[in-house]
């Protein structure tokens, strides 16, 4: 074995049982080979794990039991255990080394144990042409071998960012919801690609990845993402925007504010509040004017972002004659957590007994807000 031995054996182990053709025979031929009489094996295979308890002192046990269990499942309910399958190598290994006379046929059964990542990772890349259930098991090993630093893991799945229209839209996810891993300067041209392909269903993870990446080139795409049908679309593409802090962005930022889905809005205002600006605060103000909605405490929470700046705003819109707006003003005061809101809040949570349009009560709202501050207070405060 050369790096990350252990990691080796409980991948190997587990896919040796993943790409069986034929599972039960081989998990019969693996229990066979750890020496145990032919009854217990027969009623292993049959689903009888009460037959897996039988002598655990014995050093062959641990292997029977975790392939016994494994096809009991299939069996059954036809789930696979990989955390159980990843128990195959190393107790393989172990009781070779007990059982020195198990050894062989052991090793028979399962087949020799890789040298290395390298040769694991050689099969990992080479199973993303194959079936969609081993492409997906692949691309998770991959991710697996690429957070452990391997460089030959790095450079497959990077290849896979490299050209969407090659690639099953599950897998391509997948990469790229971890393309921190792997992600490096060559893979812009092949993002941007898969970004301007505004029908294809993987054009969300694109933009977060472009996002991540720091790819600024993406952002006109990005901005017109916006405009998407699909709501999930807009989501992702106001979250880019937001981590790129794009100043650009504003102005269609703003827009979505009023977008039909309100999970929409809320990442929106998110955007909008880690950009920043006059022209973000400006628009966040003027949707909560406007909107007059209690429920829309991500407005509360965006406006709250910008810092002291907004304090005296919020405490002058406590004295708002519109209840739902003296609530949202609580909320983002709380949020704060500055020393100006403190007796602001504590004189509305004792004395506004007005109600919300939701029927809530403004008292309520400056409590929450001052549990928040305290809370937040409290965070600052600790070591």
């Amino acid at each position: 074995m050369t790096d990350h031995r252990d990691a080796v054996l409980r991948l190997w182990g587990r896919q040796l049982y993943e790409r069986q053709g034929e599972p039960l025979a081989w998990a019969e031929s693996v229990l066979e080979a750890t020496g145990r009489p032919p009854t217990v094996v027969d009623a292993a295979m049959s689903g009888r794990l009460d037959a897996l308890a039988d002598s655990p002192s014995d050093p062959a046990w641990p292997l029977f039991r975790t392939v016994g269990k494994l096809a009991a499942n299939l069996r059954g309910d036809g789930l696979y255990d990989a955390g159980v399958g990843a128990r195959i190598g190393p107790l393989a290994l172990r009781l070779g080394e007990l059982e020195p006379l198990l050894a062989s046929p052991v090793g028979d059964a399962l087949g020799p144990p890789p040298d290395g990542p390298t040769s694991l990772v050689t099969v990992h890349a080479a199973e993303l042409s194959a079936h969609r259930s081993i492409r997906l098991r692949a691309i998770d090993a991959l991710l697996e071998w690429a957070e452990l630093g391997h460089p030959q893991a790095r450079a497959a799945l990077a290849q896979v960012v490299s050209d969407h229209r090659t690639q099953d839209v599950t897998v391509w996810t997948k990469a790229l919801n971890r393309i921190a891993l792997f992600g490096h300067a060559s893979l812009e041209p092949g993002l941007l690609r898969a970004l301007a392909d505004t029908g294809h269903h993987g054009v969300r993870w694109s933009a977060l990845a472009c996002a991540e990446l720091g790819f600024r080139r993406a952002v006109p795409l990005i901005t017109a993402l916006l405009e998407h049908p699909d709501p999930m679309v807009r989501e992702g593409a106001c979250q880019a925007l937001g981590l790129f802090a794009e100043p650009a962005a504003v102005p269609a930022l703003t827009a979505r504010l009023n977008d039909e889905t309100d999970w929409v809005r809320s990442r929106a205002a998110q955007a909008l509040g880690q950009i920043g600006g006059n022209q973000a605060l400006a628009g966040l103000w003027q949707a909560m004017r406007e909107r007059r909605d209690p429920k829309a405490g991500y407005l509360s929470s965006a406006i709250a972002a910008f810092g002291p700046p907004v304090v005296d705003d919020l405490i002058t819109l406590t004295t708002d004659p519109d209840p739902d707006l003296r609530a949202l003003a609580c909320r983002a005061l709380g949020s704060t957590a500055d020393d100006r809101a403190l007796p602001t809040l504590e004189r509305l949570a004792a004395h506004d007994l007005a109600r919300t349009t939701l029927g809530g009560l403004v008292a309520t709202a400056a409590r929450q807000g001052l549990r928040t501050a305290h809370r937040m207070r409290a965070r600052t405060a600790s070591p």
